[in-house]
């Protein structure tokens, strides 16, 4: 059974608990990180960890630990928890007042609810959906217009996987005004001749941490980025496509609704970014 954290306590899971008047669970009034473990070590951890505090601070939101202590937290549940290769959800709310009500508790009396958990998940970074790429389809974005902040309302990210398993599809790219935002539960990129394209930073789509580190390895290794709004058009005649995300790393995208990309199969790009990925996160992992 897994060891879990809750307010500063390590507990089997089936122990855990928090108030059903969470403002988590009530309101969605929560932030959250997932940090991935590769060999029992942290990737991109301080990253997270700056972003977590960006999301506090756009939602007024006190921290409640600093970060070497939520450092050896996460530290502790991978030890405990046995994680070779897996991932650390981190989840952070406003807390619970012991009532139901829209406006803030003060947080001089309301501590803010901490939750940390553990999934295991061997073969991670040997995944076989690299191998062969992914299919995905195109929805309406009907998002709130904050998502550069990393809150727990995810519902409509969950209908949007649940449209693409209809489909036939592994997962859904979200359409804005005919241009492409993100993925359900990643960053979204096009590759056209030697070219990677993806959206520009802003409030229209989350920060990415493995976007920020993939493009930073792109520019290195001499590839051409260009950080502009691309239309799902000119995603259908991409050479190639690909997401990045904390958990999937670089994952190839072979075909966008019924356009079938390239031949079909991952191309160059995608691969030797997932492995230099791969390869340098490896090397930095505390």
């Amino acid at each position: 059974m897994r060891t879990v954290y809750v307010n500063g306590e390590y507990l089997p899971e089936d122990a855990a608990k928090v108030s059903i008047f969470d403002r988590g669970f009530l309101m969605a009034d929560g932030v959250y990180e997932v940090t991935s473990v590769l060999d029992g070590k942290l990737i991109d951890f301080d990253a997270h960890a700056v972003r977590l505090d960006r999301s506090l601070r756009e939602l007024d939101m006190r921290a409640p630990m600093q970060r070497d202590e939520l450092l050896a937290v996460h530290r502790e549940l991978v030890a405990r928890n046995d994680i070779a290769e897996g991932l650390v959800y981190l989840q952070i709310t406003r807390g619970a007042p012991g009532d139901r009500d829209f406006v803030f508790p003060d947080p001089e009396t309301t501590a803010p609810t901490v939750v940390l958990f553990t999934q295991n998940k061997p073969g991670l970074a040997d995944s076989a959906a690299a191998r062969t790429g992914m299919k995905v389809i195109s929805i309406p974005d009907v998002r709130w217009g904050r998502r550069d902040i990393k809150t727990v309302q995810l519902l409509y990210p969950s209908m949007g996987k649940m449209m693409a398993r209809k489909a036939g599809a592994d997962d859904a790219w979200m359409i804005e005004d005919g241009f492409v935002t993100e993925g359900t539960s990643n960053n979204a990129y096009i590759v056209k001749g030697n070219k990677i394209v993806t959206r520009a930073l802003s409030n229209d789509i989350l920060h990415g941490i493995t976007r920020a580190a993939v493009l930073r390895f792109a520019r290195e290794a001499q590839m051409e980025v260009e950080e502009r709004n691309f239309s799902i058009d000119e995603a259908y005649g991409a050479d190639e496509a690909f997401v990045t995300s904390a958990s999937a790393f670089v994952m190839p995208v072979v075909q966008i609704d019924d356009a079938v990309l390239g031949d079909g199969r991952p191309g160059r790009v995608a691969p030797r970014l997932r492995e230099i990925y791969l390869e340098e996160s490896r090397k930095a992992a505390i």
